[in-house]
């Protein structure tokens, strides 16, 4: 017979009158003291963060809550006009699209310079590294996580902002350091214009406070979700889901409707 292993976890718990939270009470001390990102470092990471830990977590979080009409605020609208019983429907769809292209790239980014400095030492040849990394992309023929934009150019206005908290708050490290370095590298022998991105700095600036690259779309998650809900206000108030639907269904067939 298998043997059963227990069932732990530290998240929470709740009596008749309390509710605890990674051994914090919500009540007496969260709810009206702490604030909502460092609430989501303490799920995440187990202990309310240090003032720098705050500053950073908290401006990451900031940076991926808003972008305009992207397409996952499209699918949330979308959604929501066809569903608007569900607005948690609708904040589901526009995260679902957060993935490798739209702004789940802060993961593949994370994962590239934990993955390249975890074996490293103290003290790396980062401009190596960087090196090795932009050759076995381009050998792939892959694209690079956390670099370029489409709209964005030459700079990513977010990121010379992150990279700066991050030097002052003491947390500019090799991972920040590399990912600039894999961007000069990669710019160099693609010859194309590759700045680091808003997700490329946060999975840097996630490697530095030491958050596994497992969670790292998470951040984008959390930030995003409020994101998504602030569209949805929008479009309770000022309704455009409808005028794209019909837009786009009367042009996509306009070449084969009859006269």
């Amino acid at each position: 017979m298998r043997q059963q292993k227990p069932i732990r976890s530290e998240m929470g718990w709740s009596t008749r009158d309390k509710i605890g939270v990674r051994g914090l009470d919500l009540v007496s001390d969260l709810i009206g003291k702490v604030s909502l990102g460092d609430v989501a470092w303490l799920e995440i990471m187990g202990t309310l963060p240090t003032p720098d830990q705050s500053v950073l977590f908290n401006a990451m979080m900031v940076t991926m809550v808003e972008h305009g009409m992207t397409p996952n605020a499209i699918a949330a609208r979308m959604t929501y006009l066809g569903a608007p019983e569900s607005l948690n429907s609708a904040v589901a769809a526009g995260l679902c699209g957060l993935g490798t292209v739209f702004a789940g790239t802060a993961e593949g980014a994370a994962r590239l310079l934990q993955e390249a400095l975890r074996d490293a030492g103290p003290d790396p040849d980062l401009r190596r590294i960087a090196t090795r990394i932009v050759a076995d992309f381009r050998a792939r023929k892959a694209q690079i996580p956390g670099l370029g934009h489409p709209v964005h150019k030459p700079i990513d206005p977010r990121t010379p902002r992150l990279f700066g908290l991050a030097r002052e708050q003491g947390h500019f490290g090799s991972h920040c350091g590399l990912m600039e370095l894999v961007a000069d590298e990669a710019e160099r022998a693609s010859g194309k214009v590759l700045p680091v991105n808003a997700t490329g700095a946060i999975g840097a600036i996630a490697s530095e406070l030491g958050i596994d690259w497992r969670l790292c779309r998470g951040i984008a998650v959390m930030g995003r979700a409020i994101g998504l809900v602030g569209h949805i206000a929008e479009e309770i108030r000022n309704p455009v889901a409808r005028e794209i639907w019909d837009r786009v269904d009367e042009e996509a067939s306009e070449d084969v409707r009859p006269k």
